[in-house]
Formats: structure tokens, C-alpha cells, sequence
């Protein structure tokens, strides 16, 4: 995988698509596929227009990935990355009402690379091994420290050369992240009170 350079993306999110209360697939197989939101507390699902933003950044096709999305929620981000090609997508939801809902769609999509496991993100992820992912997916609910946690749990289950991809309200400080030494933000942007950001390990060439 190469390298890119940091660059800025719009500061306002648009809409969701399609019918109230849905998010869709942007690109690949199942391209313009609704996804129904669930009214669940701290359910906010990656807005239409930043998940275009972060597979521009990875690219349009992720043929032989695998990937893990850590709080799937809807699904957003892992159906996606499934609808663009990825070997592999390990969903993980402790919620049974968005994990049912995520089998659902599964099964209605016939996605054969998708697996869904109802767990908590951060007990399962201790018990990955190591290096078993290009893009492992970090979109917990802010505050209380949770994507800390998160980026802390994930770093070890990237594969070289492999990505983070992690929301929050504020900028990431990576400095303050012990387990993140080594790493650097290769892309970012804001939309709305969300910033998004693109992980990778530093290169020592």
C-alpha cells in the first residue's frame, strides 16, 4: 500500500440519503443498497459523504483485505468494505437488536466475506492475534475515553503496511497514545463536530 500526504476534507457532513433514518452503500457491488439506523443510544453512523472521502483515501477496490469494524453499528463502514471487494469482514455489535439487524442484512445481501459476532469490541479484540488485519475500523461512541482504548486494542491486530481508521469529536492527539508510537495520521478531515482520521504505521526507510 502507498503512502499518502495529509490533506483536508469539507467541514460540513451532508445528509444522509435516501429514506429517513438510512445510510447507503456508496460504491462496489452493492452500490445505492439502503441501510436502515436503528434508534439506539450512541448509534451515529458514518455519514454517506465521509465514508466516500475514506475509500477514496484506501481505494475503490480492497480485493484480498481483511477487516474488522470494531462497533459496527449499522454496518456502514463494514458492508461497504465488503461491497468493494475485502476477503474478509469481521463485524463486531454487543448490541442484540443491531446485531440481528446486521445478520439481516448480511443474509440479504448473501455476503459470503461478511461474519457478524455479537461481543463487546474491546473484550474480542484481545483475543485476535496480531497482524490480522489491513483496516481494522474504530467508530465507538465519544467520550469516556473509549477510542483510546480502542486505538490501544486495534494497533496490534494491524498488518504492515495496514490502516486505522478512527472518528472522534476532537482531533487524535497521538502523543498521548502509548501504543500508538510509530504511528502518524496520513489523512483527516472534520465533518460537522466529527473528525475522521486515517492511521498508519511510520515507514523506517
Amino acid at each position: 500500500m502507498s503512502r499518502s500526504s495529509q490533506v483536508s476534507r469539507p467541514s460540513s457532513a451532508a445528509p444522509a440519503r435516501g429514506k429517513p433514518h438510512t445510510v447507503r452503500i456508496i460504491g462496489g457491488d452493492w452500490k445505492r443498497t439502503p441501510l436502515q439506523v436503528l434508534d439506539l443510544e450512541g448509534l451515529r453512523p458514518t455519514p454517506d459523504r465521509v465514508r466516500e472521502t475514506l475509500f477514496n483515501w484506501l481505494g475503490q477496490r480492497l480485493e484480498g483485505w481483511r477487516c474488522l469494524d470494531l462497533f459496527a453499528g449499522t454496518g456502514a463502514l463494514g458492508f461497504e468494505a465488503a461491497s468493494r471487494g475485502a476477503a474478509r469482514v469481521l463485524m463486531v455489535e454487543r448490541n442484540a437488536k443491531a446485531a440481528r439487524q446486521l445478520r439481516e442484512i448480511r443474509e440479504r445481501l448473501s455476503a459470503q466475506a461478511v461474519e457478524v459476532v455479537e461481543a463487546d469490541g474491546m473484550r474480542l479484540a484481545a483475543g485476535l492475534p496480531p497482524n490480522a488485519f489491513e483496516v481494522v475500523f474504530l467508530d465507538p461512541p465519544f467520550g469516556e475515553g473509549r477510542l483510546t482504548r480502542a486505538l490501544e486494542a486495534a494497533a496490534p491486530l494491524v498488518a504492515e503496511d495496514g490502516y486505522l481508521y478512527a472518528e472522534s469529536g476532537e482531533p487524535l492527539a497521538l502523543e498521548s497514545i502509548a501504543a500508538l508510537t510509530g504511528w502518524h495520521v496520513v489523512r483527516q478531515g472534520k465533518a460537522g463536530a466529527v473528525h475522521y482520521h486515517l492511521l498508519q504505521r511510520e515507514n523506517d526507510e
